[in-house]
């Protein structure tokens, strides 16, 4: 495996972290390799429980699977979590409410493959870069209606809608995506806290200047905090070994 680099960030105006990050290069039950991105919401300390909670659930749910096939291991390890977290929100009334988003990478040889639940996301940067994923919110459906255009949505006053999480609902839909990985390709995960602050072409911009990619994945933390910070930010750069 190549290289993997992490990191969170509380941001300049909240009091908590509710974003999680985990990094396994190595394997995680039949999975090769496991990258986690969660944005957890729900008040006081909710979306922090959750964000993690859902993470860890989902590690357990992979190790001890029978599954075959890193779509069937993602999908029945979110199903998992999405049942646990609302378990949780039941039994204690502090929790009501509280739900998490998800992205979810696997890498095996030159595939790519990802699951994703809220406006967390995944993108692949090489010559370009590239949002794999699709965010589910409202803000989203109302670009992809033709409501608003993509400069409108980006200071949408209800860019903080989601339409689907892990513990919003009985159901879970995540939504599944394959991608062949080029040569120098890298992959770039990050919650809203990133996405909301930065354009597509600032975090490209960044991840092409010089000095590693811990001082690359601290500038784009800082150069969100610098357009103000205002959510959590939790983000995993991954260098595949082609």
């Amino acid at each position: 495996m190549g290289k993997t680099v992490s990191i969170t960030d509380i941001g300049r105006k909240r009091k908590l972290n509710q974003d999680y990050v985990f990094i396994a290069d190595l394997p995680v039950g039949k999975l090769p390799n496991l990258y986690l991105v969660a944005d957890g919401m729900g008040g006081h300390n909710a979306g922090g429980f959750a964000s993690r909670y859902a993470v860890e659930t989902i590690v357990e749910q992979i190790n001890r699977s029978q599954e075959e096939g890193a779509f069937s291991l993602l999908y029945e390890a979110i199903e998992e979590a999405n049942f646990q977290v609302r378990r949780k929100a039941l039994e204690d009334e502090s929790m009501s409410g509280m739900g998490t988003t998800l992205v979810a990478a696997t890498i095996e040889g030159d595939r790519l493959q990802v699951a994703n639940v809220g406006d967390s996301r995944l993108y692949l940067v090489g010559d370009t870069i590239r949002q794999i994923t699709t965010d589910h919110s409202l803000v989203e459906e109302m670009v992809r209606m033709g409501g608003i255009n993509r400069e409108q949505a980006r200071n949408h006053p209800d860019k903080n809608i989601i339409t689907r999480a892990i513990g919003a609902g009985e159901e879970i839909k995540p939504d599944f995506f394959e991608v062949r990985l080029s040569k120098n390709d890298r992959i770039f995960m990050c919650t809203d806290g990133v996405s909301n602050m930065l354009t597509d072409e600032e975090i490209f911009r960044i991840l092409q200047e010089p000095g590693g990619e811990e001082e690359q994945v601290r500038r784009i933390v800082q150069a969100a905090n610098e357009q103000g910070g205002r959510d959590n930010m939790g983000v995993i750069l991954i260098t595949p070994d082609i």
